[in-house]
């Protein structure tokens, strides 16, 4: 009797305890927190965005998100080398953050340096697993210029399968020459 009591009263308490504990992760509380410059960010004013990120930073530095949405800003603003850095910190607080690579690949991509970015391009369509289809695209993009012809094209049509129109027009162009089929 004493034992299926404890029993009973141990089911309850971790009942209560999983009711009562928080179970937002701090990259979604930094996004409730930070709404108003995300939302600055997604209406494209990326001046106002970036001063907003610049203050979230410096009041809450160990926040990935706003040091990753600083980044995106620098990315927007053609700060390559500082978009790097902030998203590298955004990175070395939480690495789960798939945007933060694709960004990062972005600017090595814009930048010249064609393996840092593949590299990048490849950790984003493992983390996104399949949800973004621009993953693939900067991938292929990428592919393309360290020569990799066939996966690259393979890309291509994985991001077309998403549903990613520009990826399509890539491949109605040299290099590509096997026909493509659009599914509706």
């Amino acid at each position: 009797m004493e034992v299926a009591l404890i029993g009973f009263l141990f089911v309850m308490y971790l009942i209560i305890r999983y009711y009562v504990v928080d179970h937002d992760t701090p990259a979604d509380k930094d996004r409730k927190r930070f709404q108003k410059g995300i939302d600055l960010v997604v209406q494209r004013d990326y001046l106002n965005a970036h001063t907003y990120f610049d203050e979230a930073v410096r009041q809450n530095p160990k926040s990935a998100l706003a040091y990753a949405y600083r980044g995106k800003c620098q990315l927007a603003q053609e700060n390559h080398h500082s978009a790097i850095f902030d998203l590298t910190q955004a990175l070395s607080r939480d690495n789960t953050l798939a945007d933060c690579y694709l960004d990062r690949g972005i600017a090595y991509y814009q930048l010249e340096n064609f393996s840092e970015a593949f590299r990048e391009f490849d950790k984003a369509v493992w983390h996104f697993r399949d949800e973004k289809p621009d993953a693939y695209r900067w991938r292929a993009l990428a592919r393309i210029q360290v020569r990799q012809l066939p996966q690259a094209e393979n890309d291509l049509r994985r991001a077309v399968l998403l549903g990613d129109e520009n990826s399509f027009h890539l491949l109605l162009q040299p290099p590509f020459t096997r026909p493509v089929y659009h599914r509706k």
